[in-house]
């Protein structure tokens, strides 16, 4: 498989599951501002829409978004339960965290990288992602991850967004929860071995 990522991008998030999950990969650089290759061609080659993540998987066929493409990455290494059993209420669960950190998290964090928008609209999107942030922590509350005691590939996705918190002057230390789980997953050898590969630690 070839995985096509950013780094400390949203690719992250897949970058994880693929090491958790001990499966083989290839990791291609795919800058999001230059869309070039490392062997000079177009990104935009390989996925017309030009962003990141984006795996092509042993057949040839390639997949985008990153809540799909960690949930195919999971099912292929069942037993390290990154996902829970398709067709099971857990399943479901699964999907609803990594619908809410796509929907609510992620793209709330995007205006905050867009030069185009003033400060206004940036306060407006900071005020938001400090609510469903402090909601977040809540949920975390006596358990090591989103759906209880076993790492799971939302908790790969959470972890790569609230990466960008501190950059884009989003204070988490009031979130003891969160900051507590962050380290948790921080800490995790495969995380480690996602970040050192994209330069991020």
């Amino acid at each position: 498989m070839k995985l096509y990522y950013s780094p400390g991008a949203c690719s992250l998030s897949p970058h994880i599951a693929l090491e958790e999950a001990g499966l083989k990969y290839e990791a291609i650089p795919a800058p999001t501002k230059t869309k070039v290759l490392p062997d000079g061609s177009d990104f935009r080659q390989v996925n017309p829409l030009g962003y990141v993540p984006y795996l092509v998987l042993d057949d040839g066929t390639g997949l985008r978004e990153g809540p799909a493409i960690v949930q195919c990455i999971a099912d292929q290494a069942p037993d390290k339960k990154l996902a829970p059993p398709n067709g099971s209420l857990a399943r479901y669960q699964l999907q609803s965290w990594l619908n809410f950190i796509g929907t609510e998290l992620h793209k709330s964090f995007g205006p905050l990288f867009n030069p185009a928008f003033g400060d206004d609209v940036k306060a407006a999107f900071k005020a938001k992602l400090a609510e469903r942030l402090t909601w977040v922590d809540g949920e975390l509350a006596g358990k090591p991850y989103l759906m209880g005691d076993d790492f799971s590939v939302a908790d790969g996705y959470l972890f790569t967004v609230t990466n960008w918190a501190k950059p884009m002057g989003i204070d988490l230390g009031g979130l003891k929860n969160l900051t507590a789980y962050r380290e948790r997953v921080g800490a995790r050898p495969a995380v480690q071995a996602a970040m050192k590969a994209e330069g991020l630690l």
